[in-house]
């Protein structure tokens, strides 16, 4: 049984928490797409920890963390990242294993990626220069290293040979930049790699099926980012839907049970693409501060604005949520209103569907105002403790959706989930 846990909105959801919550309930949590453009902020004894690609269930030692095919792998932030578990007295390499079949990000991938977004001018993407987009261009390309082939004595000629093809690119762009530090880092990356468990990962998870373990897939970025469902062109490169579990893990459909979708009470988005209900005032500045909104892989500021449900219902649908679990509701406990866009605007028609280009048409929210609550719920260990008017607002939600919210996020703290 595979259950699954994503983003729904433009990603910094919180799900690194929710995994964290959930993991001890699972024998295996596998990430299945995404790279280390994700940024997964858990709290482990009060110390903030952000991980990038290593699975959130490693903090867990009964539990055990796949990296799937489905990942573009940083050798180097992956090492950076063992590093910092370590810290924590975590024997990473005791239950942490990697599909044999996850590609692998260059030190050519990250030029190609910074060259490429400097190309773009002002019609930037909002790229995390990682290398993302490159190696899974390289992936679809059929070009691509995969980590099993570490374990190949050709691996060098095939690195050069791929090495020497981004190098005519990168000349073709104009981007000259000496990459001979990153390379060193690589390789020596390289060889902490080959030191961990490299298996068959889709035989590896089918088998642990078949004995009746249980599964949490753990979703990166958010479902409006997807590659064929996201706000095109400002999506990432995979398929950060369900469905990519399928691929991403080499699992069957009928093998997934749950799907639980991940909102913020409010949204937020990192870099450019349309953003809807976008606040560009004081209270979009109050939601930020509030919220302490800025990105834990890049730094940078998160666009902040209202709920927006039409953007949600669609992410519902294409994922079939059958549970959501409502983050950072504590941020809106200043705020005397709120409001919730129930549909949009659209050459002065009503529609509540995401239309196929945003960037295409001028779309204005329309929105339905609630009363805030006006209390610091941050304290709150039960549903039945929650403020009359957050229920109000939590049920409005339920009901336009047809999924209901069955856990409210009330603070970072590991405990600070009420399950409803």
């Amino acid at each position: 049984m595979v259950d699954v846990l994503l983003g729904l909105q433009w990603g910094d959801e919180g799900k690194g928490k929710i995994v964290d919550y959930f993991a001890p309930q699972y024998d295996i949590i596998a990430r299945f797409q995404g790279g280390p453009n994700a940024g997964h902020t858990l709290y482990v004894n009060d110390k903030k920890v952000v991980l990038h690609q290593i699975p959130s269930g490693i903090f867990h030692a009964n539990t055990l963390n796949l990296i799937g095919n489905g990942v573009v792998l940083d050798p180097v932030i992956f090492k950076k990242e063992c590093d910092t578990v370590a810290q924590f007295g975590v024997d990473f390499r005791k239950n942490l294993y990697i599909s044999e079949r996850t590609h692998l990000i260059l030190p050519t991938h990250r030029a190609l990626d910074k060259a490429s977004e400097l190309s773009k001018g002002n019609d930037k993407i909002g790229s995390t220069l990682k290398g993302i987009g490159p190696a899974y261009m390289d992936k679809t390309g059929r070009n691509g290293l995969r980590v099993g082939d570490l374990l190949d004595k050709s691996f060098t000629t095939q690195y050069i040979k791929l090495r020497l093809k981004h190098e005519k690119m990168l000349n073709s762009l104009n981007f000259h930049e000496d990459i001979t530090a990153w390379e060193e880092e690589f390789f020596e990356a390289i060889e902490f790699l080959k030191t961990f468990k490299i298996v068959n990962g889709e035989y590896f998870i089918n088998q642990k099926l078949r004995e009746g373990k249980t599964v949490l897939a753990e979703g990166a970025q958010g479902s409006m980012l997807d590659v064929d469902f996201g706000t095109f062109p400002f999506v990432t490169s995979s398929n950060t839907i369900s469905a990519g579990v399928c691929t991403g893990l080499g699992v069957a459909p009928q093998k997934i049970r749950d799907v639980i979708g991940v909102t913020k009470a409010y949204c937020t988005r990192v870099g450019s693409g349309p953003f809807p209900t976008e606040l560009h005032d004081a209270t979009g500045e109050e939601l930020r501060r509030i919220g302490n909104e800025f990105g834990a892989t890049t730094g940078r500021p998160r666009r902040c604005g209202w709920i927006d449900l039409v953007a949600l219902d669609f992410a519902c649908m294409v994922n079939g949520v059958t549970k959501l679990v409502m983050t950072k509701a504590d941020v809106l406990d200043a705020f005397d209103e709120l409001k919730v866009c129930t549909s949009y605007k659209i050459n002065d028609k009503s529609v509540k569907a995401v239309p196929f280009q945003m960037t295409r048409v001028a779309i204005e929210p329309e929105y339905k105002s609630f009363k805030g609550w006006k209390t610091d719920i941050t304290a709150l260990q039960s549903a039945a403790a929650l403020p009359v008017v957050m229920k109000d607002y939590v049920t409005f939600i339920n009901d336009y959706l047809g999924v209901k919210v069955a856990w409210i996020s009330n603070g970072p703290g590991r405990d600070q989930l009420i399950e409803i």
